[in-house]
């Protein structure tokens, strides 16, 4: 903690980066990997990596009202240095720190061009139970980043948006790497691609759960396709396409947002159920009736689906005794259709999103 590039940090803050690195130094080691880099030294210079720097409850103070925070810089300073940084910040559209129960530390994290405030809370969630006797079925997708089946109604979430920015940010990490590594640009780049992702997978998976919550939904069976990396190839472009695919990261999001609201998440292994290729009607598995992309039509028994919807009902069949008595065909072939608004970073019905 006496290193003199955070002597002047508050003794917290000091101490919270140190085990940071202590951290990551005892994971390198637990890798055993003789291919796995060591933590990033901090180095001397501008060019140095800069570590994200938390303050613990007595290193700020917190006007919400005001929307400014003060960060104790200690008091083992230098002669005529502040002892504190005030700073002023603006939240989401979903965040209103006035709300919350408490705030138990406050993070600086350089996103690759400035720095950002990252707010720890503690938040009361409201502990009525409401879920219900209702089940779901969730399959997740690349095309369409996830479809639900509530039995009676199906909801599907188109991933445009993912995809729009991962084409639009990949493009430009492309033009302009540099022949010694990439660039700052492209690093910006990777940063903003990433952070766009978190927040579409957050936005996203917070909206599966409320609309299963507001459906009396009490279980919900997600599709876990955990070894479709190593089944095959699918070429280059699909195996990249395939490698994008933060499937673990949605997954993750819903279980913990659906812990919240009292819904239980059980996670289907949908390779070994075959959920793509069967009927949710009838039950035939057949490769043919794929007959293109998004639709499905049952050669058996006549059933036409979207073949998301299709499959995220063979989830649901999963955790359900009598599927077939509170099923609507009809909802399969024409499901809802639920966007990401990129105006206001959320998901909304699709009439709802401007183009």
């Amino acid at each position: 903690k006496n290193q003199a590039c955070w002597k002047d940090l508050n003794a917290q803050s000091s101490q919270a980066i140190v085990e940071e690195l202590a951290g990551a130094f005892h994971s390198w080691f637990e890798q055993d990997d003789p291919d796995a880099n060591p933590p990033g030294y901090r180095k001397d210079g501008d060019e140095r990596p800069r570590s994200t720097v938390t303050f613990k409850e007595d290193g700020f103070k917190l006007d919400p009202n005001h929307q400014q925070v003060r960060l104790s810089k200690g008091k083992n300073l230098k002669d005529g240095w502040a002892d504190f940084i005030l700073c002023e910040y603006e939240t989401g559209p979903d965040a209103d720190l006035t709300d919350v129960e408490e705030v138990q530390q406050v993070r600086a994290v350089w996103n690759g061009q400035q720095w950002e405030l990252h707010f720890v809370c503690k938040v009361a969630i409201d502990a009525a139970d409401r879920s219900g006797e209702k089940t779901a079925g969730v399959d997740l997708g690349i095309c369409n980043t996830a479809a639900v089946s509530v039995g009676e109604e199906t909801l599907l979430y188109p991933g445009n948006a993912l995809k729009e920015d991962a084409h639009y940010f990949r493009q430009v990490e492309y033009d302009t790497e540099g022949e010694n590594g990439p660039s700052n640009h492209a690093e910006w780049a990777r940063d903003k691609k990433s952070r766009r992702q978190d927040h579409f997978l957050h936005a996203l998976s917070k909206d599966i759960v409320e609309q299963c919550a507001d459906r009396a939904v009490g279980t919900i069976a997600v599709g876990h396709p955990k070894n479709i990396r190593g089944d095959e190839d699918w070429g280059r472009h699909g195996n990249k396409r395939l490698h994008d695919w933060a499937f673990e990261t949605l997954l993750s999001h819903i279980e913990y947002k659906a812990e919240e609201r009292g819904i239980d998440v059980e996670r289907v292994d949908e390779y070994e159920l075959a959920t793509s290729i069967t009927c949710c009607e009838c039950g035939m598995k057949a490769d043919s009736n794929r007959v293109e992309r998004g639709l499905y039509v049952c050669e058996e028994c006549g059933l036409v689906a979207n073949s998301d919807c299709n499959a995220a009902e063979n989830m649901r069949t999963t955790v359900t005794p009598s599927p077939a008595t509170d099923r609507s065909n009809g909802c399969l072939a024409q499901p809802s259709v639920r966007l990401f608004d990129k105006q206001t970073g959320r998901v909304a019905p699709q009439e709802q999103v401007r183009p």
